[in-house]
């Protein structure tokens, strides 16, 4: 299984030249994505959507992919992420831009940053194998 990498977006555009805004904290973390569902970019490519679930629950899939569920929590100022079927938790910068939700691994420094959109309908379509999750 692939593990599953989330959103949590972190530096692009917003404030002055070559000014990277605040990361967010747990709390304005909760409060920017509970009961939203974004899709995220990598660049012009499609990468996933997320769905924030009451209680810090999530459900994640790459595009084209089955959904997958998990947590999130803060972890200094950091947000990582847990799923299911998944030992170690992928860890994110995130930060609120002009752009959308940022995103940056903090696992794996070759993916460029993701940017995030709330999209409608707020429920994540997932194709299996919890269909309707």
């Amino acid at each position: 299984m692939r593990i599953a990498v989330s959103l949590g977006l972190a530096l692009i555009g917003g404030g002055a030249a070559f000014a990277e805004p605040e990361a967010l904290t747990g709390e304005a973390s909760d409060k920017a994505v509970t009961g939203r569902t974004f899709h995220y970019r990598a660049g012009p490519s499609s990468f996933g959507t997320e769905q924030y679930l009451p209680g810090r629950r999530v459900v994640w899939a790459y595009t084209g992919d089955d959904c997958v569920k998990g947590i999130w929590y803060p972890e200094g100022g950091d947000i990582c992420f847990l799923y299911e079927g998944q030992e170690e938790p992928v860890c994110w910068s995130f930060a609120e831009t002009d752009a959308g939700l940022v995103a940056r691994s903090l696992g794996n420094p070759d993916l460029p940053p993701l940017t995030g959109r709330q999209t409608l309908p707020d429920a994540l379509a997932c194709l299996g194998p919890d269909v309707g999750v």
